[in-house]
């Protein structure tokens, strides 16, 4: 495989994303998103000067990735570093993040006038996901004022972005302490002061069994599980186990408070996560307020390939809803 064919394709999302990085280039974006764009081995993403290159191919070809790179950074020469994460890599280090060129990897990006900490090898992703870009925003515009408590956190940028628009009190739960420590370089670079009460290393059972006994509650309540995950405490399953995940976190939400949804399980389609939501809606004690769509440049401009499945009333497989909640 050489450059040529996917050099048209590349061309065509540079040209349309060429404004997307502002002047200073501190903005994280998706350069090229090969699963809608034609070439789904690939995907390219932008976090401030440095490339971060997604190898999907069952069979990496680094001679490939190196002209794929070379091609961007002629294109945007203001890059300063580039790494490839090949998901089908043989080691951690390859799966993780490898240097294509450069020396050090951004460490920060600034997006809606927020800046947010990465560490671009310590997971598998970016350790700050773009497609809920649409989300922080709204979080910025409306939390002033409200308790929020952000559960799955990971990284932490959604309880940034609340703390950001004058949250009240934002508490982080994860179960990986160095994820939230990373959220912690974020409020550091913002000014924002830190509570350790406030960011629980903890499982999500006995994490919101702690926050129950202690009869906390919130006026509004993130939740954004991973697609699949099993511990002695307990099992989250986006396609399987929506409702039970969602009614564990309703008793600690606020007469008048909301409840964000977040699903990303590709196989789940957005007629069927919007029956979950209806249905729960069902007891009159929730009401779909409104659905956040992922950003369009995320998304790309061509829109050659097709998702799994429908994710259609949402505009991606990162199905966005936030929801009024009623107490009795």
């Amino acid at each position: 495989m050489t450059i040529d064919s996917i050099k048209p394709l590349l061309d065509e999302a540079l040209a349309s994303r060429r404004t997307v990085s502002g002047s200073r280039h501190e903005e994280a974006f998706r350069l090229f998103n090969g699963f809608y764009e034609g070439f789904p081995d690939l995907v390219l993403d932008v976090y401030g000067h440095t490339l971060v290159i997604h190898d999907y191919a069952e069979q990496p070809d680094s001679g490939f990735i190196r002209e794929v790179a070379g091609h961007v950074k002629t294109s945007l020469n203001w890059l300063r570093a580039g790494l490839v994460k090949t998901r089908n890599g043989e080691t951690q280090s390859a799966r993780r993040g490898e240097l294509l060129f450069g020396d050090l990897p951004d460490r920060k990006i600034k997006e809606h006038g927020v800046w947010y900490a990465l560490d671009l090898t310590m997971n598998r992703d970016a350790s700050f996901y773009l497609d809920t870009s649409n989300l922080r925003k709204w979080l910025i515009e409306n939390a002033r004022g409200k308790t929020v408590l952000n559960v799955f956190a990971y990284t932490g940028s959604l309880g940034v972005a609340a703390a950001a628009g004058g949250a009240a009190r934002v508490v982080q739960t994860d179960l990986n302490r160095r994820f939230l420590n990373l959220a912690k370089d974020s409020y550091s670079l913002n000014n924002f002061p830190i509570q350790k009460r406030d960011f629980i290393a903890q499982d999500f059972f006995p994490a919101l069994a702690r926050l129950k006994s202690t009869k906390q509650s919130f006026d509004c309540v993130i939740i954004d599980p991973p697609f699949f995950s099993a511990t002695e405490r307990g099992k989250v399953d986006l396609i399987h186990e929506n409702v039970r995940l969602i009614n564990k976190v309703r008793p600690l939400i606020n007469h008048g408070g909301w409840l964000i949804a977040v699903n990303n399980a590709v196989f789940l389609s957005g007629t069927d996560y919007m029956r979950t939501l209806e249905d729960l809606c069902k007891d009159g004690y929730l009401s779909i307020r409104e659905l956040i769509p992922v950003p369009e440049e995320f998304i790309g401009v061509r829109r050659v390939g097709k998702p799994i499945t429908d994710p259609a009333p949402f505009n991606h497989s990162t199905k966005i809803a936030i929801l009024d909640v009623r107490r009795k």
